[in-house]
């Protein structure tokens, strides 16, 4: 998409520079808006300063670059300078979980109350951030306290929908744009902002402010309910001598229920899907619906015990006990095309079985940076060749394409033993079993 493609130039904030605020506002800037981003990181504000990004995701570091040379993004510090300079400010803040599973809303607040004593006169807040519902209008509320311009600084809900891996394309032509609103007039403002996706042909879903906050975390409950069912599936098959591969194949052909997302495995992790469930989970039981709360209380157990039956298969092949068997680990980042292993599953196994007394030795492609800040006890490779060097059983946790396309026979000469769980049902098993190797996976005769 060019740069400058918007038909109406908007003078843009975002608050909070993280991985949606950096992706939102390099892609604001790329259709052609200006842009002040505000990070209180001095040092991470520095770092994308100067061009780099602080995390991996395709495609974004080349757009940071080209933006900040084109002088339509820039970053600051000082929310008095993102009141002065911006029109529209989004809200892109973190909302971690908390200790009892509820979504942390302090990041929300504190850069709500940062930046409402500056605005003196309309504008618009949209929040992107994945909140609870009633957050919106209790942060509405709570800016006309302290904002000089009262009920003129007018909140809308605009809920992200980014995918680790895919979030350049999802920002520049996203599968919808929601709004929620009280306003016509504020709708109107924030369709000049999307002015060129909608112009692509981007649905666009307006709707009131409970119901946009309702999206994401619905849209996230279902496909984790989703992938929670089909692994609940994988442990009803290794109780009968199923095979779940071939299930999820032949549901696949039902066009009521298709084939997406719907393969076997070790479970969804990253910074989304987990801390989405639980919130919304703790949410459903605050307003009396404890159906919902069960159920996605559930949704959650079956994806942990994928962690565990993983462990417990690994220990089955070691002959009993972990301790002493050497683990060559393919992949720890929480899903491919990212560095994120933040609640990453892969890395979960991978230290499970260092508490067992396996030695694990990773490969991953790009995040054994970020793992070994995490995990500094376990050991990290160049190659995955290398990972599997002296090996008694490799595992499989990460997608990624070069995994797929390895050579069992090379890898073959590097282990000791050629035993293999993939655990996300994504390798050529054929291959493997007539290189040599035995080749094993959840919910799999």
């Amino acid at each position: 998409m060019d740069s400058g493609e918007a038909s109406s130039r908007t003078r843009v904030t975002v608050i909070g520079a993280g991985y949606l605020g950096l992706t939102h506002a390099v892609c604001l800037a790329e259709v052609g808006h200006d842009v002040l981003a505000v990070e209180t990181d001095a040092r991470k504000m520095a770092q994308m300063a100067s061009g780099t990004a602080p995390f991996f995701e395709p495609g974004l570091q080349e757009l940071l670059r080209k933006q900040l040379d084109t002088g339509r993004l820039r970053f600051t510090a000082s929310h008095a300078d993102a009141a002065r300079f911006g029109d529209i400010h989004f809200l892109c803040v973190g909302t971690p979980q908390a200790p009892d599973g509820s979504a942390d809303l302090s990041q929300v607040y504190a850069a709500a109350d940062a930046l409402a004593p500056h605005l003196t006169g309309p504008c618009l807040i949209a929040g992107k951030s994945t909140v609870p519902v009633g957050t919106a209008r209790a942060l509405a509320a709570r800016i006309a306290a302290r904002a000089p311009a009262g009920t003129g600084a007018e909140i809308i809900w605009n809920p992200e929908f980014l995918r680790e891996g895919s979030a350049v394309q999802d920002s520049l032509l996203p599968d919808r744009i929601v709004l929620g609103t009280v306003s016509r007039r504020a709708a109107e403002r924030l369709k000049q902002v999307y002015a060129v996706p909608i112009a692509r042909g981007v649905p666009l879903l307006e709707m009131d402010l409970e119901t946009a906050e309702l999206v994401k975390v619905s849209a996230n409950a279902f496909l984790a309910t989703r992938l929670s069912f089909i692994n609940a599936l994988a442990e009803v098959c290794e109780a009968t001598g199923a095979d779940v591969v071939a299930l999820a194949g032949a549901l696949a052909r039902d066009e009521r229920i298709g084939g997406r997302f719907l393969t076997p495995g070790l479970g969804y992790g990253g910074g989304c899907l987990p801390k989405d469930v639980r919130a919304f989970a703790a949410v459903a039981g605050e307003l009396g619906i404890g159906s919902l709360a069960t159920v996605l209380t559930e949704v959650d157990a079956i994806n942990m015990r994928c962690r565990t039956r993983t462990v417990e298969l690994a220990r089955e092949l070691a002959g009993g006990s972990l301790a002493g068997c050497q683990v060559g680990a393919l992949g720890v980042a929480f899903k491919p095309g990212s560095d994120d292993v933040r609640n990453s599953a892969s890395l979960d196994v991978c230290g499970r079985l260092a508490a067992e007394g396996a030695s694990v030795t990773v490969h991953d492609p790009v995040a054994t940076g970020s793992a070994a800040l995490v995990r500094p006890d376990l050991r990290y490779a160049e190659s995955a060749v290398a990972a599997a060097a002296g090996a008694d059983l490799i595992v499989h946790l990460t997608d990624w394409e070069e995994y797929r396309l390895l050579e069992p026979h090379v890898l073959g000469a590097a282990v000791a033993r050629r035993i293999v769980i993939d655990t996300r049902s994504a390798l050529d098993e054929r291959r493997w079993r007539s290189a040599g190797w035995s080749f094993h996976a959840l919910g799999r005769p």
